[in-house]
Parts: structure tokens; C-alpha cells; sequence
């Protein structure tokens, strides 16, 4: 009957769908359709529809055991009929949608505004003759001199500077879109799965998966496609991230077959038939669902809202070859659910901030001075009355004032940090991946280089994860090497090798070695392979004991997790008795023997005292030699009444004792050097492993995480959480604050231990730094700890899907030492940024100032909007590149972490930005105000409109750039360090720029002519530009011997009270705090009355940078301002920066309280 309704319905289907002649028993719809249903429903549906899994596996044309044949031709006609198993990927930006992106900066949309507008005026002429003498000075030659048609070259040089600036940052964008992209493609190429082809398993790159493949599934996979479940062993599966639902859904091929794209395998192991890859999957259909956009991304963010940002996460590696921008805001999505802010973007965050506020606060009263003075000069002391036909003219000053704040705004806003974050972290991306890092995060990369403690497994990371038997202790004898077989009892042995053969995973094996004469190639689980490898020692095989008992045969397994810590498995004897064999950790297995077998293969009773006994003598001395002990054995059942095998604690109890084998993971050579260099950078390094505790100390003595002497703490989960309790069995902060910081070695330690110590030492405010803790982790279970962590590193060898999934970097070679590279590269992201800061702050400083007082004084910016467009552009773009790409150093790893709250410029740095502004100031103002007489030229102050460039501001616009080239080289350095030319021709692309920008610089002042505002300058002029700004070199070695010491104001300035890095909510909000912030704010009243002087302010403002560390300090004020009484809202009348400037001024300590109110958004 099963077979006509069988044969009726494909005869039907054969009818409606063309599939078909392609010869398979059923369409992608037919298969879609059965994915849709779930539990009972989906097993009578494939019951009556199909004739079960095995009908569905004939229609497929695929063998349940074999697999495939994997055949091309048949691969290809899968992949035609039924998808490949990757989705689409979104289409990346064009170039034209970046340059678009990149036009839509504020301050260049007022630029260009104002570069039209001026060009429209030039290109006007005011009627008549007479309107040049009425308007007075203000016409004043510009009929004279005949330039008058040459006025729209400045507005036209301005809109191409705009043009340079956009196609510069979109070319930026661009490339590193395209290098997300290659990461992207990167992770997925790593992903691999087990596939039985041909009867032979073998790893599939997920993306080349068919429809009708047989997928091997284990513990911690992350299923790559839909498929039916033919046969699994205790298998649960994680939905929440399709469902939502938290709770391990269970799996058996006659209950719920049913198992989907993109959940992830939490226990057992099992075989499936594919059935739905790629945009038919489940989750393809929900992706091809939200499509492409906007309005699908929010849509996607509601979602991922509802999930935790675990399952938000963990449908990333379906993307396949989906990269780019989408990604890049899917990641920040989850990592900002999953990470406040990395340090760095916090910092620069509110650096940016606030010195966009003082920039635009000069550009407004720049061009107020020059309006007035305008006005003044020409309505109020010339008494010129206003004419209609001298308005265009007029008009065009005005215009051009306003050209001049706003480039003054341009030059002060720091559009080029982003960009070296940018560029430093991409540059360093790519490099990592050479030093077997592959980050997925791009903030984890700058985090790592604040990282002050690393928790690190054991197993594989600190060691080979090669584990070989090397000790055994069986029938009353220990022998300290692997016996000969003969010395054995035969019946003993038997059942050692049938219990080691069959209780393990079959996947697991041993193979031939690659190379003559090397190791045999372990596959699978490394501890089974140790014990399978005691079985060749033995001089038997595992082999033909699988193939007589296949994995089919299996009656249950209860395979390993972290709570068991334990295997068994049952199978069922000819004379239809049960047998179950079971191994795990020593001690946990030993408690549940109450037989051993003695020297002639016997079972003997096993009292406690006997077990005490085999622990002192056998267990601990194994484990202080540094090897991991197991512990094997095996009990017999009767046929009849058959066992209730769901009761776990009856079945996994009086067990018999076949032997103890001591498995040795040998420590990688290069980990105790690893290890000291990150004690030398004041990185704590802590082990938390699930061995045993003595095995453990043992490594940790070898690795050289604890020496001998030295105050530390070693102790296993139970202790650990019997100290961290309390009565009612909560974790307390202050419990765990007495333990983490002598912690050194963590043993036997659940999964939830390492969270819970992970969380311990983040939230612990007993340090003045909050820590930044970095954890390894492999297993499934590391998830949560991973996520926890600032930055979780995977291992990309050993490790499981989730556990990539969870983590920020992928350690491709599951190597400790690659960590120390992280660390490294963090550093130098962090100094880049720094050299950039310091860079850049002394240019925004200078030219600021300098266009600012030289347009208050000859009413004239010295450098003009193009030129200073061009500063600019070397300042932000080309410095950024030079120098947020220098290599790093293995001194980077000599210094202690910077840590969270020390402030982004240093005082080292503040003293070489006020040094060198005081420099370039110097020699600029001498060269406006007395350049004509020192090079004997024509002045070039108050100059009319449209008049021809100077050979006097020529060259202050030289000596300005040559100032800022040789500037680049000291900035090389933030240390105080002497030699600012070490390792500079390390960095090809440093050279190339300052060299490029220097030829550029010549032809620009050469034949740059009018759009440039510059007049060609011979080689004695030219040789005195370079020489002033080779003297930023010897006055760089000047302010280098100035000790820090003596400047008593930069030393407090911009450290951050604890407060400030608190999250909102942990601020208390206690009155206080507002009365001080209140008495603060009163104080900077009264120094605003008094005025500020020009100059001040700059430095004012540069101290308010050195406070830029912490953007959220502002939230408490926030919260509190409802509270505050009016004084605040009186402050906030007068102009509230300027509270802010002063008040840092007069007390660098309570900066943070007073900067506060501009950022609250009351102002």
C-alpha cells in the first residue's frame, strides 16, 4: 500500500514538476516543503510520502552508509537541479555609490556651497563705470590690475580640492571594503565539514555540500545545510538562533529527524542525508527573505533584538561569500550588544568630538572679526554709504570671509582620524593573518594590545595536542612504559581493546603517516587517539573490531560532555545481554567502580580504601609527571528486563575497572618564551583547564605560568566556587575579587567557571584599571566565556564552529605564541594612532591659530582655503597612511598595558605638540610680519581681492609644509625616544609619501600659479624653506631633552577618575556629585567673565584633548542635570565650551565635570 501511494505521488509529481527528468525521485519544492515540518509531523510525512529516511535516500540516489560517489558529472547535475550550498552575496558598493557617500561630510557640502557661490559672483560685473571709485576700498584694485577675470579660479580651485578629498577618502573605503570581503571568503574557506563519499570520510569545504551527501555530525558542529537524521547518538541541537527557543531540542531519527542550516550540534553525534543547501535551506529562506537594504537591515536588527547576540551571530558563516559594508554593520550590530565600545574608538570618539567644537567655535569668530572689521572699516570710519551696484562686490568679501572660517574649519576638524583607525586596523588585519591571526573583529585587534590578563586552555594551546600513552596501570601492576603484550592477561586485554575500539568515536583514527619516517597522522579526538595509539602499542588493531561492530549497531551512547565527563557506549551481545563500555577522567570514573580486574583478568571487589589508595599511588604520581589520566571499565546487563537506559546515575554506576591509562601532551617549545614575554609586558597569564589539578600545575610549572616561590594560587572548580559563593550559593564580586588576582591555574573547571572567572575580573573594580581580559577557548561550551571576554580567541585547528563563532580571532594554527603576536599588533595600533594624533593636533593647532590671528590682524588668512585644503590633505590622508603603517617592534611588548583610562595623548606628547606649536608659530608670524624685510620682497598683507599671489605668503605657505614634512619624521616617535629615523626604511610607504609629498609640494609652489595662491620661488628662497623646516628636527631633539617633570601642568592633566568609565547605570547618583560638578561649573563662570586671551584657549583646548579618554562620563551628568538646580541652566546661557576650556585650564583634575555639559546635548 505504502509503495502504490509512494509510486502514485511521483507519478504526480513527475507530471507537474520538469525536475524530474533529471531523474531524482523529488523536487527542491517537495524537499522545502518537508523541511517546513517538525517532530511527529515530519516523521509521518516522510513515513507515508517517502517510505522513510531510506526511501527518501533512494530517491535521492545517495546510500545511507556510502554516501555518494561522488562522481563530477552527478555533483554538477545536483548542484543545477537543487542549489549550491552558498547564498549570493549582496552586491558590493560601486566606487560611485563610496564617492557619493563621501560627499555627504557637512563640512564639505558647506565648502562647496560657498565655492559656488563665489564663482557665480566672479563671473558678475557691476553696471557701469562709476561703481569702483563709490565703493571705496573696498574695490580697490580689482579693475586695476586687470585680474579681475581670473576671480573664479578660487572658487573653482576649492571645488577641486572638494573633488581630490572625496575621490581620496571613497578610493579608501573602497579598498577596505575589499579587504573585508577577502577576510569574509577567508573565514568561510576555513570552514570545513565531514562528508562520507564513496564510503570514505573526508572534509568538505562547506560551499561544495550537494543535496543527497551523507554529513557525519558531532558535538559542536554548526550544521551547513537542512538534512534528515538517519542515525544519532544522544544528539542535541541548539535552535535558538532560527527558533529563539534557549532550550536543547533532542533529536532521534524516529522522534524529530529533522535538523537545520545554522544550528549548532550542543551533544552527541549522529549522520544525516542533505537535503536543502544554500537559498533553500532554512536559514537561505529567511535570508533570501530579507534581501538586500535598508529596510531588510532594520528588520534584521529587530531580530537579531529578540535573540540574544549569540544566535545573531551564529547564522554568519551561511553568508558565505556575503561581505563587505552589510557585514561590517551585522558585526558592529552584535558586538555592540556583545562589547561596549572598544577603548580606542571611545577615545577618539570624544577627541574628535571636541575638537570639532573648539574648530568651529574659531571658524565662527574668525569670520565675526573679519565681518566686523569690514564693516567698520568701510560704513563706520570711511562713512561709505551702501550702493545697490556695489553689493555684488560686498557680497564677494563676504563670501570670501566665509571661505575662511570655514576652511579654518576644515583644517581644525580631524576627518583624517577615523581614517588612520582605518588604515592601521586593515593594514594590521592583513598582517595578522601572516602571523596566523584571523580576526573577525576589527576592534579586537586594538583591544588585545590593552589586554592585561589571558586565560588560556590547555590542551592544544599551551600543548602539541598530540597525546600519546605512555603510562598504564592494569591488573594491580603500574608500569611506568607501555608493556609487552605477553606480560598481560589475554582476557584482560581483549576487553581493554574491545572497550577502547568501540567506546570512542568512530571518526576518530589513525592514520599513516604523511612523510617517510614521520608521526602518524591523528585524526579526530585527540585523547582517543592516545588511547587508540595504546592499541596498535598493544599490538592489536581497532579495525576489524569496528567493521564486526558498525556504528549502526550501536545500541546507545552516551557520548562525552562537560558534566559527565565521561563516554559510554552499549552494545548488545549474541546471547542478547547488554555490555556498556565507559571512559573519562580518572577520578570520576574511579568513583563509580565497584569491581577491578585483577592480574589473571578477574573482577575483584574495589573498596573505597582501595580507591584511596590507587589515587596516591597511581593517579597522582601520573599526574605530577605532567599526563592526563583516563580511566577505563565496563559493566554487563541483562537481556531481561531490559535496562532503563534514560536513568543515567543507575546504568553509569558499579562499573568494573579495566585499567588506568597516564596520556602526555607535551608542551610546545616555543610557549614558556611566549609566556614570559607577556609577563614582561604585565600580561597575567592564567590556565583554566578541565584536567586534573596536579597534571595541570605540572604544565603550568613547565610552561612557566607559576614559579617556584612565588605567591600564587593553583585550585580546581570546586574550590573555586566554594570561595566565590556565598551560603545561598550566589557569586559574590568581592569573593571572587580575594581570589582572581593570586589565581594563576584553574582545574577541572566547568565551562561556567571560566565565564564566571572571565566576568569576575572584568566587573572587579579592586584594581584602578578595569581589566581587559583575553580568553582561548576550543569547545562548544567556551561560548559564553568567549563572548564575555574583550577579546576571544578560537582555535582554528581543534576548535568547534560555535566556539569560532563566539570568538573575535581565529588562531589558525591554534598556537599560544600567536597570541603574543596579537598582542603585539594591538600595540602598534594603538602607538599608530598616537603618532597620528600627535602629528595632526600640532598642524590643527598651528593652522588654526595662524589663520585665525592673521585674519583678525591684516584681515587676510595667510594660508589660503586651497592651500589649506592641500595641508589638509597631507595632514589627514597621506600621514595617516605614513605613519598608521609602521611595522611593530618587540620593544612594543618591553612597556605595561596602556590600560582603559590613561589618557589617549600622554604627557610626553602634549609636550611635543605645544613644543612644536610654538616653533611653527614663531617662525610664521615672523615670516607675516617681517618676511618682506628678511627676503627683501614686496609684503603681501592687505592685499585687495582677486589681487595675484605674493611671493610673501608663497612662502609661508612653503616654510608651513616643509614644517609639517619634517614634523612626520619626529612623530615617528611618542616615547621621548632621541632617534626619530630608527627602522625608517622598514616602512617603504612612510618614505614614499613624505618623499611624494615633498615633489608635490615643488611642483605645486612651482606651477601652481593662481588656484594655488603661489608665486614661483628661486633656489635661495627654496633653500631656506627646507632649512626652516629642517630645524623642526634639532628643535624636536631639544624638547626631547626637556624632562617631563619640570612642566607641573601636564602632569595631571586628562587622568580620568574611576567614574568616568563606569557604564551609565553604575553611577550612583548621589548629591555629591552634583553639588561638586555644580561648584565646578560656578567657578568656570567666573573665569569666563574675565575673558579669555586668544592664544589661551588653544592651549585650553589642547588640554581638554588630553582628557579625551572617556565618553561616557557625561551620562551621569546627564541623568543628574534634571536635579541640578539653575546655576547649571545660567551656565549653560554663556557660551558652554568655554566654561569647559577654562575650567580645564584652572583645574586639570575636574576636567571631566566640566567638560560634561556640552556633551549633554543641554546646550
Amino acid at each position: 500500500m505504502g509503495d502504490m501511494s509512494n509510486s502514485d505521488f511521483y507519478a504526480k509529481n513527475q507530471r507537474n514538476e520538469e525536475n524530474h527528468a533529471a531523474g531524482f525521485g523529488c523536487s527542491v519544492m517537495d524537499l522545502r516543503s518537508l523541511m517546513e515540518l517538525r517532530g511527529t509531523e515530519a516523521v509521518v510525512k516522510l513515513q507515508e510520502d517517502y517510505g522513510g529516511v531510506e526511501g527518501l535516500c533512494k530517491r535521492l540516489k545517495t546510500s545511507p552508509t556510502e554516501g555518494l560517489a561522488g562522481a563530477l558529472p552527478d555533483l554538477d547535475k545536483r548542484k543545477e537541479i537543487y542549489g549550491k550550498n552558498l547564498i549570493p552575496p549582496k552586491k558590493p558598493k560601486t566606487f560611485l555609490q563610496l564617492v557619493w557617500e563621501a560627499l555627504q561630510d557637512v563640512t564639505l557640502i558647506i565648502l562647496e556651497l560657498a565655492a559656488l557661490i563665489s564663482l557665480g559672483l566672479s563671473f558678475y560685473h557691476p553696471p557701469g563705470e562709476s561703481g569702483g571709485e563709490s565703493c571705496g576700498a573696498a574695490a580697490g584694485g580689482v579693475e586695476d590690475e586687470g585680474e579681475a577675470d581670473a576671480g573664479w579660479i578660487e572658487g573653482a580651485a576649492i571645488l577641486l580640492s572638494v573633488v581630490c578629498v572625496v575621490l581620496v577618502t571613497a578610493f579608501n573605503d573602497w579598498s577596505k571594503e575589499k579587504q573585508f570581503r577577502g577576510l569574509q571568503s577567508r573565514i568561510e574557506q576555513e570552514q570545513k565539514f565531514q562528508v562520507v563519499r564513496g564510503s570514505q570520510v573526508i572534509q568538505l569545504p562547506v560551499a561544495d555540500i550537494v543535496v543527497g551527501d551523507i554529513a557525519q555530525i558531532k558535538y559542536g558542529d554548526l550544521l551547513p545545510a537542512d538534512g534528515v537524521l538517519i542515525q544519532g547518538n544522544d544528539l542535541k541541537i541548539d535552535e535558538s538562533s532560527l527558533t529563539g527557543e534557549s532550550d536543547h531540542v533532542r533529536k532521534c531519527a524516529d522522534k524529530d529527524p529533522m535538523l537545520l542550516s545554522g544550528t549548532h550540534v550542543m551533544e552527541g553525534s549522529g549522520r544525516m542525508v542533505v537535503s536543502a543547501v544554500g537559498v533553500n535551506s532554512q536559514t537561505g529562506i529567511i535570508f533570501t527573505l530579507l534581501g538586500a537594504g535598508d529596510v531588510e537591515e532594520e528588520k534584521k536588527e529587530k531580530k537579531v533584538k529578540k535573540q540574544d547576540g549569540a544566535a545573531a551571530m551564529e547564522m554568519q558563516p551561511l553568508k558565505s561569500a556575503e561581505g563587505g559594508e552589510s557585514d561590517e554593520k551585522e558585526k558592529k550590530k552584535v558586538s555592540g550588544s556583545k562589547k561596549e565600545k572598544s577603548v580606542l574608538q571611545g577615545k577618539l570618539t570624544k577627541l574628535a568630538v571636541q575638537i570639532g567644537k573648539a574648530g568651529l567655535l574659531m571658524s565662527a569668530i574668525t569670520v565675526i572679526i573679519l565681518v566686523l572689521f569690514f564693516a567698520i572699516d568701510n560704513f563706520v570710519l570711511q562713512k561709505l554709504p551702501w550702493l545697490p551696484e556695489c553689493t555684488p562686490i560686498y557680497v564677494q568679501y563676504f563670501v570670501k570671509f566665509f571661505i575662511i572660517g570655514v576652511t579654518v574649519l576644515v583644517v581644525a576638524v580631524p576627518e583624517g582620524l577615523p581614517l588612520a583607525v582605518t588604515i592601521s586596523l586593515a593594514y594590521s588585519v592583513k598582517k595578522m593573518m601572516k602571523d596566523n591571526n584571523l580576526v573577525r573583529h576589527l576592534d579586537a585587534c586594538e583591544t588585545m594590545g590593552n589586554a592585561t590578563a589571558i586565560c588560556s586552555d590547555k590542551t592544544g594551546t599551551l600543548t602539541t595536542n598530540r597525546m600519546t600513552a605512555v603510562q598504564f596501570y592494569m591488573g594491580d601492576v603500574h608500569y611506568k612504559e607501555i608493556p609487552d603484550p605477553g606480560a598481560l592477561s589475554p582476557k584482560s586485554l581483549d576487553i581493554l581493546v574491545n572497550a577502547i575500539s568501540i567506546n570512542s568515536a568512530y571518526t576518530t583514527k589513525i592514520l599513516p603517516p604523511d612523510k617517510e619516517g614521520g608521526l602518524p597522522k591523528q585524526v579526530g579526538n585527540k585523547t582517543e587517539c592516545g588511547l587508540l595509539g595504546l592499541v596498535l602499542d598493544l599490538k592489536r588493531d581497532y579495525q576489524p573490531i569496528r567493521n564486526q561492530i558498525p556504528e549502526e549497531k550501536l545500541y546507545k551512547v552516551y557520548t562525552f560532555n562537560s558534566v559527565r565527563k565521561s563516554m559510554s557506549t552499549v552494545t548488545k551481545l549474541s546471547d542478547g545481554s547488554f555490555r556498556m563500555y565507559s571512559k573519562g577522567a580518572s577520578e570520576i570514573v574511579l568513583k563509580k567502580c565497584s569491581h577491578i580486574l585483577n592480574e589473571l583478568g578477574e573482577p575483584r571487589v574495589f573498596r573505597p580504601r582501595d580507591k584511596d589508595e590507587m589515587v596516591k599511588k597511581v593517579i597522582e604520581p601520573m599526574a605530577c609527571d605532567g599526563l592526563r589520566t583516563i580511566c577505563v571499565g565496563y559493566r554487563d546487563f541483562p537481556g531481561d528486563p531490559e535496562p532503563k537506559w534514560d536513568d543515567e546515575n543507575c546504568i553509569l554506576s558499579d562499573l568494573t575497572a579495566i585499567c588506568v591509562v597516564g596520556i602526555e601532551d607535551p608542551v610546545r617549545p616555543e610557549v614558556p618564551d611566549a609566556i614570559m614575554k607577556c609577563q614582561r609586558a604585565g600580561i597575567t597569564v592564567r590556565m583554566v583547564t578541565g584536567d586534573n589539578i596536579n597534571t595541570a600545575r605540572a604544565i603550568a610549572i613547565k610552561c612557566g605560568i607559576i614559579r617556584p616561590g612565588e605567591d600564587f594560587l593553583c585550585i580546581d572548580g570546586k574550590e573555586f566556587n566554594r570561595r566565590i559563593r556565598n551560603e545561598k550559593g550566589e557569586v559574590e564580586q568581592e569573593r571572587i575579587d580575594k581570589v582572581w588576582p593570586k589565581l594563576r591555574v584553574l582545574a577541572r573547571s566547568s565551562p561556567t567557571d571560566k565565564h564566571t572567572l572571565v566576568k569576575g575580573i572584568i566587573d572587579s573594580t579592586m584594581v584602578d584599571q578595569r581589566q581587559v581580559v583575553a580568553v582561548t577557548g576550543d569547545g562548544t561550551n567556551d561560548g559564553p566565556a568567549l563572548k564575555k571576554a574583550d577579546v576571544g580567541f578560537a582555535m582554528g585547528i581543534a576548535g568547534t564552529d560555535v566556539a569560532k563563532e563566539a570568538s573575535d580571532i581565529i588562531l589558525t594554527d591554534d598556537n599560544f605564541s600567536s597570541i603574543v603576536k596579537a598582542v603585539m599588533w594591538g600595540r602598534n595600533v594603538y602607538d599608530s594612532i598616537s603618532k597620528f594624533l600627535q602629528f595632526q593636533l600640532t598642524v590643527n593647532v598651528v593652522a588654526v591659530i595662524v589663520a585665525f590671528t592673521g585674519a583678525c590682524i591684516t584681515q587676510d588668512s595667510p594660508l589660503k582655503a586651497v592651500q589649506m585644503l592641500w595641508v589638509n590633505l597631507i595632514m589627514d590622508t597621506f600621514a595617516s597612511l605614513a605613519l598608521a603603517t609602521e611595522p611593530p617592534t618587540e620593544s612594543l611588548l618591553k612597556r605595561k598595558p596602556y590600560g582603559r583610562n590613561k589618557p589617549l595623548i600622554s604627557s610626553t606628547m602634549t609636550k611635543n605638540i605645544l613644543g612644536h606649536g610654538v616653533y611653527q608659530l614663531v617662525i610664521i608670524f615672523t615670516l607675516l610680519f617681517a618676511g618682506e624685510q628678511i627676503f627683501d620682497i614686496d609684503s603681501g598683507r592687505n592685499a585687495p581681492l582677486h589681487s595675484p599671489p605674493s611671493e610673501h605668503y608663497t612662502i609661508i605657505f612653503n616654510t608651513f609644509v616643509m614644517m609639517q614634512l619634517f614634523n612626520e619624521i619626529n612623530a615617528r616617535k611618542i616615547h621621548g625616544e632621541r632617534n626619530v629615523f630608527d627602522g625608517i626604511f622598514r616602512n617603504p610607504i612612510f618614505c614614499s609619501i613624505v618623499f611624494g609629498t615633498f615633489l608635490m609640494q615643488i611642483v605645486i609652489v612651482q606651477f601652481g600659479g593662481k588656484p594655488f595662491s603661489c608665486q614661483p620661488l628661486d633656489l635661495e628662497k627654496w633653500m631656506w624653506c627646507v632649512f626652516l623646516g629642517l630645524g623642526e628636527l634639532v628643535w624636536g631633539q631639544v624638547i626631547a631633552s626637556v624632562p617631563n617633570a619640570r612642566l607641573r601642568f601636564l602632569r595631571r592633566a586628562g587622568q580620568l577618575t574611576r567614574k568616568d568609565e563606569l557604564p551609565e547605570e553604575d553611577v550612583n547618583e548621589d548629591n555629591e556629585e552634583i553639588d561638586h560638578a555644580e561648584r565646578e561649573l560656578r567657578r568656570g563662570q567666573i573665569l569666563w567673565f574675565r575673558g579669555l586671551n586668544r592664544i589661551q584657549t588653544q592651549i585650553d583646548v589642547v588640554n581638554t584633548f588630553k582628557s579625551g579618554t572617556s565618553f561616557q562620563g557625561a551620562g551621569a551628568l546627564r541623568r543628574q542635570s534634571s536635579t541640578t538646580s539653575q546655576t547649571q541652566d545660567v551656565t549653560n546661557v554663556s557660551s558652554p565650551s568655554h566654561v569647559s576650556l577654562s575650567n580645564a585650564l584652572s583645574s586639570p583634575t575636574s576636567t571631566t565635570a566640566a567638560t560634561a555639559p556640552p556633551t549633554t546635548g543641554q546646550c
